[in-house]
């Protein structure tokens, strides 16, 4: 038998109900409805005194918490606890007054012993100069704690919420320079997030400081008027003793609430102005205020020239004046010799490297040339590093999967106007820009018949001029392409990175896209890794659908059909074909012309057979074997049916059956990389076709 019975079905035991107590979120609501209780509810007086002594001790802990921090966002809490802090504070107000208009009368000892005692404290046997120091001391709280802290957190707010977009901006660069990583810039937007977050919250919650202050002159007016008004016509008090009795009283319980609300006051001062210093607050004084020997010497010999004045007190001035005086000395000493370490360091040879870094290798990289350096730093118009930035967002959008970092570093050996892209170390581009001009296209694919240098576009071999840019107007007006230096290197560095998508999806690329998931897609790569499929298959079907440009975004349709086909097949040929049946709908849309329609280019029935009939091998390990002579044929007929439509303004792909789209792939990539290849499997139902040729 247990020790504690259930008294009815269902009920808690005991065990249970102190496990909700000690929950967090349990234990505030408890805390929330008390103070509530507070406001509504005569306490007893030594309960009173308990709730009090807890209201100076937890003030005592705020300041503390606020002095010791090094960060304003450590302390991020501040203005929940202000706001209930300063419910706790009139809760207790309100129930002390009851307190004192109903006992009063009895002697100073009706409202407990601790506002006895604050009263007895602050009279010093005349409640007249009592009164007087207390109203002192709420002014000082109301006028010039409370209102500075509140005005500092207002501009606080203020610059905060204006700085915003000048720090994203920052984040958002240094990643695409590969200054940080994603999680690094993770990390750095949520503390900018938390830190306009707070200043906003601290703006209102010192609103709340202001009025606690306003309403504990308002309890003292009511307490003293009322108090001697129940003590005279009520109990029949002398008015003498009914005056010096409620005022002690009220005078106490303003002193012990006003107390609290100061020490957090200054709290909260310390903590809103802290903004932009390191440290603790004892470190950065002293760091910037007792570092200077200079100000210390002035400060001496100030404090020396007052201690002289005829009539003024010697001691302390002069006290002052020794005491700054050594520490300036000491100051200016320490400054003047150099630092032990530093000698001790200065001979030492530099520490090598471990030979470890040696080996990491950055996945995308920009070599430039000296003379391409401004492109990083140009304010007048889009830096290189914005442009770069754009480039991986819109790449993410379109392929499903986020691009490497790209690190951009000067290389003397590269032209004064030249550039490299390396993938993973290795050349994958190289060309030349020209800073202060323009580079000029004709659409039509002719050459630009304007004076200037020209040249061929590096990223698709196109004719190009670079001109002044005192040609704009014209080159404008004569309907040529406008391109500048920036844009030229961005959009190489597009076409790099299009065509080594599958490298740059690495193994731990997989695993992220796989994490990151929806939670109702979690269930689906549960049943299919590792108990179907590796990770390692599913990453080498997503390499082959980048190496198509074929976007991965819609990750669960791809799992889908690999799910589907993997129980009869180990091809990973075979379960691209499968997921790419799966996205009919994505490859017709993304292939569509800007009527709508789908423009195919078909092979004939003679192409078909040719293709079918040149595979050998068993079963899914089957090789194209298609004689040179007739693989050339094939190339001059694809060359000339593909120029045809490029002539009336399209770009179609290529339709094929099922069974041999990858062999046809395979050799239209080795001319044509950009032309797409579909087979009939792949033609979503709903899609309008559009047919422009048959090779």
């Amino acid at each position: 038998m247990s020790d504690v019975q259930a008294t009815g079905p269902g009920a808690p035991s005991a065990r249970e109900m102190i496990g909700w107590l000690a929950r967090g979120e349990v234990a505030m609501a408890i805390g929330a409805v008390s103070i509530i209780v507070l406001l509504i509810l005569p306490i007893p007086a030594f309960l009173l005194d308990a709730l009090l002594a807890i209201s100076i001790t937890s003030a005592v802990l705020i300041l503390m918490t606020s002095l010791l921090i090094k960060k304003p966002l450590e302390f991020s809490a501040f203005p929940t606890v202000l706001l209930v802090t300063t419910l706790y504070r009139l809760g207790l107000n309100i129930g002390s007054t009851r307190l004192i208009l109903g006992n009063g009368h009895e002697g100073t000892g009706g409202a407990g012993r601790i506002i006895e005692g604050f009263g007895h404290l602050m009279m010093g046997g005349n409640f007249v100069i009592g009164l007087i120091v207390f109203i002192i001391l709420v002014i000082v709280n109301f006028v010039v704690i409370t209102k500075g802290s509140g005005r500092i957190a207002e501009v606080a707010a203020r610059f905060t919420l204006d700085a915003m977009p000048g720090k994203q901006m920052a984040i958002d660069a240094d990643l695409s320079a590969g200054l940080i990583d994603e999680s690094e810039a993770k990390k750095r937007r949520k503390e900018l997030e938390q830190e306009s977050t707070f200043f906003g919250a601290m703006d209102g919650a010192s609103k709340f400081v202001r009025g606690d202050a306003v309403a504990g002159l308002i309890i003292v007016a009511i307490n003293i008027v009322g108090g001697i008004l129940i003590g005279v016509v009520q109990h029949g008090l002398p008015i003498g003793q009914a005056a010096s009795s409620y005022t002690l009283l009220t005078i106490g319980d303003g002193l012990v609430s006003q107390i609290p609300a100061l020490i957090i006051s200054i709290a909260a001062g310390f903590l809103v102005s802290k903004a932009g210093v390191e440290g603790s607050a004892d470190k950065a004084l002293v760091a910037q205020l007792a570092m200077n020997p200079v100000g210390l010497g002035m400060v001496s010999a100030c404090a020396g020239v007052i201690a002289l004045i005829p009539g003024m007190p010697i001691l302390p001035f002069a006290a002052v004046s020794i005491g700054t005086g050594v520490l300036a000395y000491r100051r200016g000493r320490k400054a003047a010799e150099p630092a032990p370490m530093e000698m001790e360091q200065a001979p030492a040879e530099p520490q090598e490297e471990p030979i470890s870094e040696t080996l990491a290798i950055d996945e995308v990289k920009i070599e430039l040339g000296y003379g391409l350096l401004p492109l990083i730093n140009d304010l007048e118009g889009r830096r290189l590093t914005d442009q770069i930035r754009a480039l991986r967002k819109t790449l993410a959008a379109e392929y499903g999967f986020v691009m490497p970092s790209v690190r951009i570093l000067d290389n003397m050996r590269l032209p004064s106007q030249g550039y490299c892209i390396r993938i993973k170390e290795l050349d994958a581009g190289s060309g030349e820009v020209r800073l202060g001009s323009l580079m000029a296209m004709d659409p039509r694919g002719g050459q630009v018949e304007l004076p200037g240098e020209h040249m061929r576009e590096p990223a698709f071999g196109l004719p190009a001029t670079w001109i002044d840019d005192s040609l704009r107007e014209e080159a404008t007006f004569r309907g040529y392409t406008i391109v500048d230096p920036a844009t030229v290197l961005t959009t190489h560095l597009t076409e790099i990175l299009k065509d080594n998508m599958a490298e740059l999806l690495s193994y731990a690329e997989v695993q992220k896209l796989l994490k990151d998931l929806p939670g109702e897609q979690k269930k689906l790569v549960e049943d299919l890794i590792p108990n179907t499929v590796t990770a390692t298959t599913v990453q080498r079907v997503l390499q082959a659908l980048l190496r198509e440009r074929v976007s991965i975004r819609d990750l669960p349709a791809i799992l889908e059909g690999i799910g589907e086909a993997a129980p009869h097949t180990g091809s990973i040929a075979m379960l691209v074909e499968q997921v790419r049946a799966r996205l009919a709908r994505q490859l017709s849309y993304a292939y569509r012309g800007d009527d709508g329609a789908l423009p195919i280019v078909t092979l004939s029935p003679d192409w078909e057979n040719a293709f079918a009939e040149a595979l050998i091998g068993p079963g899914e390990e089957k090789q194209l074997a298609l004689a040179p002579s007739r693989l050339q044929e094939f190339i001059r007929g694809v060359r000339e049916v593909f120029e045809r439509a490029a002539l009336s303004g399209e770009s179609p792909v290529l339709l094929t059956s099922p069974g041999i789209r990858p062999y046809v792939r395979s050799i239209i990539e080795r001319f044509r990389g950009q032309t797409p290849v579909m087979s009939q499997n792949e033609v979503h139902p709903k899609a309008r076709l559009k047919t422009m040729g048959t090779i």
